[in-house]
């Protein structure tokens, strides 16, 4: 499509990925769901009886934007799901956002869309903050609402600098539960970033997460142990995977993955032996990932999405999750 100099292209994931290569993954947003390495991952898994659109809107040559969608029948709805991605959103140079959504609206239109379903959405997101006005502008029927919660907590500079911002209460149950878990023996954690170590890590990490608790047993799924299979080994090619191993006696009894992108640390999921829970080791890789994550300079840890009650523990905040839909007739 081409209107008033603006062209919308559809592009491939090699191609998304050039353009995150040629400029070393922009500034354009905290939202690693959407990146190259994570989207062709998701796409492989699940794209099935699916429509892929990523929609490039360009003027003069220069991208302003890219719309990460896949369209069933009459349905536009983010690649991704609600099961895996916590939250997702367009990529788009900032202050090209009003240009962009006209231009992609009125491709979508084009081409016999006619709903736009649009979750998991943090309060910033393009959707909230752009084009849910520019919708309702043209008349069409919006619909949103808070659906999940999120958590995250900004970074002090220094590892007392976060202590401090805990209560008395919380403080003291971090330094005990340390404290106890380095008297029990022998004690490592590293972090793993590679793809040849990520690759050998994945094992025991799949192990612990089906162990650690019945619900993640269930969802480890063949398909879903696949996925994160993948997924892991891209991110870690990307230079984002931060996969925290805690070991007693030279034996795994936790694990947590993290994404480092654009200066927060995403803590994605986790695993632990149910054999040390009494050492809470599940607790300890999350403090630690913390601790690691604030020597490395990170301004923000993100929980993500869920209210699990740890998150408090350690000083997570809440943030709200919306879901959209935008009718587009």
């Amino acid at each position: 499509m081409r209107e008033s100099g603006y062209i919308v292209t559809l592009e491939s994931f090699d191609s998304l990925t050039s353009y995150w290569l040629k400029y070393r993954y922009p500034s354009m947003g905290d939202c690693i769901f959407v990146l190259p390495s994570w989207l062709k991952v998701w796409w492989h898994e699940f794209g099935f009886e699916a429509e892929l659109y990523l929609g490039a809107v360009r003027q003069g040559g220069t991208l302003i934007g890219i719309a990460p969608l896949l369209l069933r029948g009459a349905e536009a709805s983010f690649i991704g799901s609600t099961d895996v991605c916590d939250y997702l959103d367009f990529i788009i140079v900032p202050g090209r956002e009003i240009d962009f959504f006209n231009i992609l609206l009125n491709d979508l239109r084009e081409r016999g869309i006619n709903l736009l379903d649009l979750r998991p959405l943090r309060p910033n997101s393009t959707v909230l903050s752009h084009l849910i006005d520019l919708a309702r502008d043209r008349k069409y029927e919006v619909s949103c609402k808070v659906e999940d919660i999120s958590l995250e907590l900004d970074l002090p500079p220094t590892w007392e600098g976060y202590l401090r911002t805990l209560t008395q209460k919380q403080r003291h149950e971090v330094r005990r539960k340390l404290r106890r878990f380095w008297e029990a023996g022998d004690v490592s954690y590293r972090m793993i970033e590679d793809r040849e170590d990520a690759s050998e890590s994945i094992p025991i990490f799949l192990r612990l997460f089906r162990e650690s608790r019945q619900d993640k047993a269930i969802f480890l799924t063949t398909r879903m142990e696949s996925f994160f299979t993948l997924l892991i080994t891209s991110m870690a090619q990307a230079g984002l995977l931060r996969l925290g191993l805690l070991e007693l006696n030279a034996s795994p009894v936790a694990a947590v993955i993290c994404f480092d992108y654009n200066n927060k640390v995403f803590l994605y999921n986790n695993g632990y032996d149910p054999q040390y829970s009494l050492l809470s080791v599940g607790f300890i890789s999350k403090i630690l990932c913390i601790k690691d994550s604030i020597e490395r300079g990170r301004a923000k840890f993100d929980f993500l999405k869920g209210v699990e009650e740890y998150k408090h523990r350690l000083g997570g905040k809440e943030i709200d999750l919306y879901g959209c839909q935008i009718s587009l007739k």
